[in-house]
């Protein structure tokens, strides 16, 4: 067909992302709570990347992250919002609920100050998928946008490191 692109094509790392989601016909979903979508976003800014993503969870309520998110109760009582479980609990809350192969999960701190006693600029990330359920961290001493853009950043090479 004259004109027409890969569905899957792009630039960037991100690019790289959605090409290789694709060539394995996998999908992902986010379950975001610091980035506030933004992980989501980046993934669709890439033509063709409903091809493979399937959506995202905006969770920046603590009742959104039980309730949507299906993170447990008493897991959200004992370790609070913030915390290398919650973002495991995010990504699989995202993978299920979104029936997609690939879950992401992000809860951290932007700032300003410490919430929860945790400081600003902590950034966990979990991801699950197809014998994969792990987590990073992510520590970034900058203002609220750019904490928040690191985490995006992080969050698509997590998944790309994954997939490689």
């Amino acid at each position: 067909m004259t004109g027409m692109s890969d569905p899957c094509s792009g630039d960037g790392e991100t690019a790289e992302v959605i090409a290789r989601l694709c060539d394995l016909g996998h999908t992902v979903a986010t379950a975001e709570s610091i980035t506030g979508g933004g992980v989501c976003a980046q993934l669709t800014s890439v033509a063709g990347s409903s091809a493979a993503v399937r959506g995202g969870l905006v969770v920046y309520a603590t009742e959104l992250k039980r309730t949507l998110a299906g993170v447990d109760a008493e897991l959200l009582e004992r370790y609070g919002t913030v915390h290398p479980r919650i973002a495991l609990a995010l990504a699989t809350g995202a993978r299920q609920r979104c029936g997609a192969d690939w879950g992401i999960g992000v809860t951290g701190v932007a700032g300003p100050g410490p919430h929860e006693g945790v400081p600003s600029g902590s950034v966990y990330l979990g991801l699950a998928g197809p014998g994969v359920y792990t987590y990073r961290s992510l520590s970034s001493p900058h203002d609220r946008a750019r904490v928040r853009s690191d985490a995006v950043r992080a969050a698509v090479g997590v998944l790309r490191e994954q997939l490689a």
